[in-house]
């Protein structure tokens, strides 16, 4: 590739179109993020699925708790709700993929509770 080409951002291989800059893009931007850090979106095939990042799961899920926190009253009824439960489904489903994760507990531990 030649240095112009690199350069201009008209090239043929950076035109396409790109969507609006809006909150909801952002949101659903750091939601995506957290997905493929927890291993739920993977492009590729199978087994080169990687496994779960919790550590930079967790700080998407918590980026985009400080991104509304600092918003609270300057969204507008649709944004608060995208934010909210984007937050309420990462959540969730770090902790159920968190929870899958582990390893199961050696039968003498569970005998041992009996």
């Amino acid at each position: 590739m030649a240095d112009s080409e690199a350069v201009n951002p008209e090239s043929q291989e950076n035109n396409f179109p790109l969507p609006a800059p809006t909150f909801e893009f952002l949101v659903l931007s750091l939601k995506m993020q957290a997905e493929m850090h927890m291993g739920l979106i993977h492009f590729g095939e199978e087994k080169d699925r990687p496994k779960p990042n919790f550590r930079v799961a967790r700080h998407s899920i918590d980026l985009l708790a400080m991104l509304g926190d600092k918003t609270k009253t300057n969204l507008s009824i649709e944004e608060q709700r995208l934010l909210e439960n984007s937050l309420t489904e990462l959540r969730f489903r770090y902790v159920q993929i968190l929870e899958t994760s582990k390893e199961p507990e050696s039968p003498q531990v569970e005998s041992k509770a009996e």
